[in-house]
C-alpha cells in the first residue's frame, strides 16, 4: 500500500515511513491535484479534512484523532495494517526514497566520530544523501510502538 497525507498530517508521514510504508506528503491545497495525484499513482489519500474526504472519488481515509499516537492506531486498524520490523528503517524519513547500504568507509567524516567508531552498518538515501545507522531511534520507536499497545 501506497500512501498520500494531506498538509495537516506531516508528523504521521514521517512515521509511516518509519515504519517502512511509501507515504508521500502533500503541502497542497488545491484538493483537485490531491486527487489527481493519488489516482495517478496508485495511492490511498490519508486526511483529517472533512471536505476532501466527502468530496474524493478515491479511497480515502478520513482520521479523527488528533493526537499522533492515535491517528497510528486509528490507521492501522482502519486499513488492517501490521508492522513487521524487518521493514521498518527502509525509507528515508525526510524524502520517503528507499534507503541503500553504504561501505563504513564512505561515510568517514560525514557522521560523528563516536558514530563511526561504534557502528558497522549505515545506509544512505540516494535522493538527499542522509545517512542512517541504528541508534537510539530504534529504541525510541519501539517504545512508543509499546506505549500505543503495538508491541
Amino acid at each position: 500500500m501506497t500512501f498520500l497525507l494531506t498538509r495537516e498530517l506531516g508528523r504521521l508521514a514521517k512515521w509511516l515511513r518509519i515504519f517502512g510504508f511509501d507515504a508521500l506528503y502533500s503541502h497542497e491545497d488545491n484538493f483537485g491535484a490531491i486527487v489527481i495525484q493519488a489516482l495517478r499513482e496508485s495511492r490511498i489519500i490519508i486526511t483529517r479534512n472533512h471536505r476532501l474526504a466527502r468530496s474524493c472519488r478515491t479511497k480515502t481515509v478520513l482520521l479523527k484523532s488528533e493526537t499522533l499516537k492515535n491517528q497510528v492506531v486509528e490507521l492501522l486498524k482502519e486499513l488492517q495494517l501490521d508492522l513487521k520490523s524487518d521493514k521498518m528503517f527502509r525509507r528515508c524519513i525526510l524524502c520517503n526514497v528507499e534507503l541503500v547500504a553504504i561501505e563504513k568507509e564512505r561515510v568517514r567524516g560525514q557522521v560523528p566520530d563516536y558514530v563511526f567508531q561504534t557502528q558497522d552498518s549505515f545506509i544512505t538515501c540516494p535522493a538527499c544523501k542522509r545517512i542512517y545507522w541504528s541508534g537510539t531511534h530504534w529504541g525510541n520507536v519501539m517504545q512508543t510502538l509499546e506505549e500505543i499497545g503495538l508491541s
